[in-house]
């Protein structure tokens, strides 16, 4: 099996919730000692105003060719066995998963440093956008990986 057939990348569909099983068990093997997961969730505040929900748009085609390339690195800086990334677009109420990434590896130092360069290069790189809505107002959110490479370049 090539790299490409144990990494399942995808853009979840408006008012679908991301199937926290679906994906740990697609990363599930035998040799796999180690599953790393992060799953992101829409909070009930932030910066002591009141989150109704959050609203994310993305660049699908590109969004997914951005995924998978971030994916073939970290098999190039980890041994890892596979990958599944999901990330939701349209309205994420509070207390429900936006996005999640799960990695198996043989070793668990491997899928936990994988599973981080990952979230981090998500939210750095990949052309999907995030609208906090909060009880009084909403504002358009620009990641701070985003913003902190924008200013090393």
């Amino acid at each position: 099996m090539n790299s490409e057939d144990k990494t399942l990348v995808e853009i979840i569909d408006e008012n679908r919730q991301i199937d926290l099983a679906k994906y740990i068990n697609y990363v599930s093997a035998p040799q796999a000692g180690a599953i790393a997961t992060f799953s992101g969730t829409t909070r009930d505040t932030f910066e002591g105003k009141t989150v109704v929900e959050l609203r994310y748009e993305a660049y699908v085609p590109m969004a997914i060719r951005n995924l998978k390339s971030i994916c073939c690195s970290a098999r190039s800086s980890w041994d890892l066995h596979s990958i599944a990334i999901a990330h939701r677009v349209g309205s994420v109420p509070v207390g429900e998963i936006s996005v999640l990434i799960a990695v198996s590896a043989t070793h668990r130092a491997d899928a936990l440093d994988a599973c981080k360069f990952l979230i981090d290069e998500l939210k750095a790189s990949v052309p999907i956008w995030k609208k906090e809505v909060y009880s009084n107002g909403e504002v358009w959110k620009e990641n701070t990986e985003f913003l902190e490479r924008r200013f090393k370049h």
